[in-house]
């Protein structure tokens, strides 16, 4: 039964940090830590993390099945150099291929550094520390945008300012560092509104849930299958609650970000950061 309520609280963890620019990973490794509790195992947070990719396509599933078919359309005619100018004035096309090409760097990072990100996974002041740098990426992107009357839509979005935004999606790999953060932060530097710096920093997100969460749970499956079933029932309840606290948190940042900075979430962070190297230190003696 405690089993599941630690499973009932770190899906509520993973769902509202995900999507709120304060870092779920930071969480799922300070909390266990906070409360005495065993660190969640790889397979759990992968889980939980296929919750929130749910409550995405909850939110924006008609946004993704427009994107893809346009994608899909744009094959063709992007094998023709000719026509690969034209071929993307379709912005569910752009759209798709910025996703792709965003995704690539959080992809390679993983896959090199792979043990490197395991191992900080399991060091609560790494994230604290990680958490204070989260919380200046917000603020600074707030402060390089203050005096900007007019932002770009969306649709006005470049080649490049998708990559540079994957990379900002890349570095957001180490616990504390938060993925939605650092890409909405990423997009308002690049001069995006805020209301499409959110939305283009959920979409982005999908296909990193989606292809970490079927690798490592393929991987389970493959190598220890009891491991699965001993842990099912926790799973389904971290699944079933990260999915519905993703889907109330995407709605709420998404109305919050129209009329309102980052400021709060920065202070957030820091003063999570600090409470837990001060707490680590206290420990330590």
């Amino acid at each position: 039964m405690f089993d599941l309520f630690k499973a009932f609280v770190l899906g509520l963890v993973q769902g509202a940090s995900e999507f709120l620019p304060v870092s779920s990973s930071g969480h799922l490794v300070i909390v266990p830590w906070l409360f005495g509790w065993p660190s969640s195992t790889l397979l759990f947070d992968t889980v939980v993390h296929l919750g929130t990719l749910l409550s995405i396509l909850a939110v924006f599933g008609r946004d993704f099945a427009a994107i893809i078919r346009a994608t899909l359309r744009s094959l063709p005619v992007l094998l023709k150099p000719k026509n690969r100018r034209s071929s993307l004035t379709d912005i569910n096309a752009r759209l798709g291929w910025f996703i792709v090409l965003g995704s690539v760097p959080a992809a390679i990072t993983g896959l090199l550094f792979k043990d490197s990100l395991e191992q900080l996974y399991h060091t609560p002041q790494a994230a604290a520390l990680f958490l204070a740098l989260t919380a200046l990426l917000l603020a600074g992107s707030e402060w390089m945008t203050r005096n900007v009357v007019a932002l770009a839509p969306l649709t006005a979005m470049s080649l490049r300012q998708s990559f540079i935004i994957g990379l900002a999606q890349a570095a957001a790999l180490a616990p504390g560092i938060s993925r939605s953060g650092t890409t909405i932060a990423a997009a308002l530097a690049q001069g995006l509104r805020r209301e499409a710096a959110t939305r283009y920093s959920f979409l982005l997100g999908a296909p990193a849930f989606l292809g970490a969460g079927l690798l490592q749970v393929g991987d389970m499956l493959a190598t220890e299958p009891s491991a699965v079933l001993a842990e099912l029932p926790a799973l389904l309840v971290g699944f079933t609650t990260s999915a519905l606290c993703g889907y109330a948190a995407i709605r709420f940042l998404l109305a919050y970000v129209r009329r309102n900075s980052l400021y709060l979430f920065s202070g957030y962070c820091l003063l999570v950061s600090l409470t837990v190297l001060t707490l680590f230190t206290l420990r330590l003696r």
